[in-house]
């Protein structure tokens, strides 16, 4: 028997990296959903806890299309007689495939295309294999950015995967080791969450696991009610399946896009499958820690078929079961200062009798779970939890991530550890070494990416006098929770030197819409050509209700920014609302095709139907998630 782990590379049709954005995030999480029946008190604590005011220190990831040509991903694969399981270290370290060798199947939603989307809390996401989400509520910040990877080695000498970050909202250090033990019918993912400040941080942690949907396919867990939420609905305790009158366990059959996690009870082993009608397909479980289980579908309607086209091409219908720390996605839980939370997950073919399966519930949740202790008996999972902390220092480095980790190392904020060599900061930390070494922040335009941190803040709070400085000390304050500070720091900075990305900050902080839209206004100004700035400005502009000045403004612009399907969606409605419903018309009929469409964005489908009252969204307009 066998255990192996290799370099490859993956032939993929997709597009171009998502580019990062020169605009820092200054918005946070908003309050998407009430909690309603149901929701006991520890859970509403989770709900209010944690939710960030702002994403800083991250920039949107966006500048992608939709024109795709064959591309090579690097990517590791580990492998023994029964599982193949490949990641790719430079998308956020994806699992991207898992097949089941004896029977060559697919065990995941292996999507045929790289397409990125806007569904990730930087923009830039990719559907299909598992995606692992750490920090705050959302598809996480380093779902599109490298990891570092190396190879270790169990006692035994089966070798693993190490992949490892520092996650920059919550300032955490993530660590994930990946191994397949000869003969193991399951793939092992030990995961450990550090925080080494000295006081908590809030946190979060979804496993993503997309997998191939169809109208049989049951979603199976070992509980009887579930919280559900979808586009329109506050987040509730209902039955589960069973609930208004259908039996939710078959996603492929609901008609729109929802969310059901389920009610684990306390003590039981925590699992989920999604079984076809061959009472087969892959089942997670894990150790304790990660208690939460969910179910997610986009739903039969125009609009959930379309997003679905959208971010996996025609006939990849997929759905999604998932794990987590909380037993929502809407809940952060605190992590201790200084300490560390660790899990170990396992991953495979579940078969049980098909007529169990599709039968009644309880005699579907008996099946899968005698066929899971089969499979994986309990003190197995526990015994692969303890050995994980056996693995050893890297052997190999076969990716580098990004050099933010090294850079904090630099400044005493993160400890060295040889387990986790970060390596040496790069050029994007290069201005803030110089601080560091020589106390002062050197003048960049653009800006210096930003940080976060309290050290960080200590550092400029004494020196900062040039607008560059002030800027970013205006960020750190923002970042802290302390949005008047930061305007100061913004208004001295302008006043030290006007520049597009301060006044794009006060504007942000503005309260009156007006107010906001003059300060962007003067911002584009200042840089015209950044289209993301534009775009920004556009949205301002429209919030102040100025379709005048919008329309106005794209009339300056060069025509590959007038072309730019945002921009071109922003003509339109500023047409609608100045009263040109031709203008309009004329717009869709030509094609507004807006590659960064956001999930849950309601812009093209309400154009479409305001300017042809009674007609029928097109498919190619419609995005609705609710009554698409």
């Amino acid at each position: 028997m066998t255990s192996t782990l290799r370099t490859d590379l993956l032939r993929i049709d997709g597009t171009p990296d998502p580019l990062g954005g020169t605009l820092p995030i200054l918005h946070g999480l908003p309050s998407r959903i009430g909690a309603g029946a149901g929701v006991d008190g520890e859970m509403r604590r989770n709900l209010a806890y944690g939710v960030p005011d702002t994403l800083l220190p991250y920039t949107r990831q966006s500048g992608y299309d939709r024109v795709r040509t064959e591309r090579e991903l690097p990517c590791v694969v580990l492998e023994n007689e029964i599982l193949t399981a490949t990641f790719l270290p430079s998308l956020g370290g994806r699992l991207w495939s898992l097949v089941h060798r004896p029977t060559g199947r697919e065990l995941l939603h292996r999507n045929r295309i790289l397409q990125p989307a806007n569904l990730a809390l930087r923009d830039a996401w990719l559907a299909g294999g598992v995606e692992w989400n750490l920090g705050a509520t959302g598809h996480w910040p380093l779902t599109c950015e490298p990891l570092h990877a190396a190879r270790v080695s169990a006692p035994d000498g089966t070798p693993g995967l190490r992949m490892y970050a520092f996650e920059r909202l919550r300032r955490v250090v993530l660590r994930m080791d990946t191994w397949l033990p000869a003969g193991s019918p399951v793939l092992y993912v030990h995961i450990a969450v550090h925080n080494p400040a000295p006081t908590e941080t809030p946190v979060y942690w979804w496993s993503n696991i997309a997998v191939p949907e169809d109208r049989d396919v049951r979603v199976v867990g070992p509980a009887d009610h579930a919280f559900h939420c979808d586009y329109v609905s506050d987040l509730r305790r209902v039955p589960f399946p069973e609930t208004g009158g259908a039996d939710r366990s078959y996603p492929g059959r609901a008609l729109r896009a929802a969310d059901y996690f389920l009610d684990v009870p306390t003590g039981e082993r925590p699992w989920i499958a999604a079984l076809d009608a061959a009472g087969t397909g892959l089942v997670q479980t894990s150790t304790a820690r990660l208690r939460g289980r969910k179910m997610f579908c986009w739903g039969t309607g125009t609009g959930g078929r379309h997003w679905q086209e959208w971010l996996s091409g025609p006939d990849s219908a997929y759905l999604e079961i998932q794990a987590g720390l909380a037993r929502t996605q809407l809940e952060h839980l605190p992590l201790p200062g200084g300490a560390t939370w660790s899990w170990t997950e396992a991953y495979g073919l579940l078969a049980a009798d098909p007529e169990a399966v599709h039968g009644s519930w309880d005699t579907a949740r008996k099946a899968a779970g005698e066929a899971l202790a089969q499979l994986l008996p309990p003190p197995e999972l526990q015994r692969a939890h303890a050995s994980a902390e056996e693995f050893g220092e890297p052997e190999e480095l076969l990716a580098e991530g990004g050099g933010w980790a090294a850079l904090e190392i630099e400044a005493g904020a993160l400890p060295a550890s040889p387990i986790l060599p970060f390596g040496t900061p790069a050029a994007a930390q290069e201005p803030w070494r110089q601080l560091l070494r020589a106390g002062t922040l050197p003048v960049c335009d653009p800006p210096a990416e930003p940080v976060t941190g309290a050290h960080w803040r200590q550092l400029l709070e004494g020196c900062a006098a040039d607008w560059h400085a002030l800027y970013q000390l205006g960020l750190l304050r923002l970042a802290a929770g302390e949005p008047e500070s930061a305007r100061e720091a913004f208004e001295g900075s302008v006043a030290a030197e006007p520049s597009p990305w301060a006044l794009r900050a006060l504007a942000f902080l503005a309260q009156d819409r007006q107010e906001a839209a003059d300060l962007i206004a003067e911002a584009h100004r200042l840089r015209p050509e950044l289209r993301e700035l534009t775009i920004e400005t556009l949205e301002a502009l429209q919030r102040a209700e100025r379709p005048t000045q919008a329309l106005a403004l794209i009339g300056d612009l060069p025509p590959a920014d007038r072309a730019h399907g945002r921009i071109r969606l922003a003509e339109a409605e500023a047409a609608h609302a100045a009263g040109d419903d031709d203008r309009v018309r004329r717009l869709l009929a030509e094609g507004i095709q807006v590659d960064t469409m956001r999930e849950g964005e309601l812009s093209l489908d309400t154009l479409w139907l305001a300017v042809h009252p009674g007609t029928p969204v097109p498919p190619q307009y419609d995005f609705r998630m609710a009554d698409g």
